[in-house]
This record gives structure tokens, sequence and C-alpha cells, in this order.
């Protein structure tokens, strides 16, 4: 498996972790039992770390489609090179990194680490258009 490929399996173990995080959160804020309900009332309003979680889940899944998407069109096209190896490694890094800042409430770092793995998809992309 390239290294690409192996980038972005890894992102994708990142995404199922991003889905999990706010969630158990989110049953420390409202309980188990609100959770596992039928959720028929209104939702109680998520805390500060479960927002923030799930706005840091949210912003992932706005660039993944287009990195998976990337990384594929260059494995299938045979187009890897040192520039896609380290961009998929930019991208997930960042993505990585975006997580803990995210939650924590990092400005500014935050925002730059995010621009670092968009700059990682357009090294991706680089070979391919």
């Amino acid at each position: 498996m390239s290294f690409e490929l192996t980038m972005l399996a890894w992102t994708l173990v990142l995404a199922l972790v991003q889905v999990l995080l706010p969630a158990l959160v989110r049953n420390r804020e409202v309980g188990i039992r609100y959770n596992t309900g039928p959720r028929d009332g209104p939702t109680p309003p998520p805390g500060k770390l479960s927002g923030r979680l799930m706005r840091a889940q949210a912003n992932l899944f706005e660039t993944l489609p287009i990195f998976a998407i990337a990384v594929l069109i260059v494995h299938v096209t045979g187009r890897e090179n040192a520039l896609t190896h380290y961009g998929a490694l930019a991208y997930f890094v960042a993505r990585l990194v975006y997580v803990p800042l995210y939650a924590a409430g990092v400005p500014f770092v935050r925002s730059l680490v995010w621009l670092v793995s968009v700059v990682g998809i357009v090294q991706i992309l680089v070979p391919i258009i």
C-alpha cells in the first residue's frame, strides 16, 4: 500500500475518533438515558467542549472527501511522488494537531494548522492537474 493510502487510512481512523469524542463528551452533559432514548423532547444545547469537538468534526468532514479523492486519483494514475507523499503527511498531521487545538479554544494557531492541511491537499493535487 502506498504511503498516501496509508495516510488516508489513518485519517479515516482519526475521523472515527472524531465521531466518538463529541459523543462521549455529550453523554457526560446530557446523560446516557437521554442519548439512548427517543430524544422526543428539545435537545439541550451542547456545552463548550462538545460544541468545539462537533465543529472540529464538521471541519474535518468538509475537507476529507477532497483529500480522499485526491489520494485515490494519485494512486490509480501512479503519480505518487515526494510532493504527494509530504502533502498526505502534512494533511494527516495537521488534522491530528487541529483537534486538541480546537478543543482547547486556541485561536490563530488552529487556523494556521488548518491552512497546513489545505496546503497538503494542494500538494497532492499538483501532479494530477
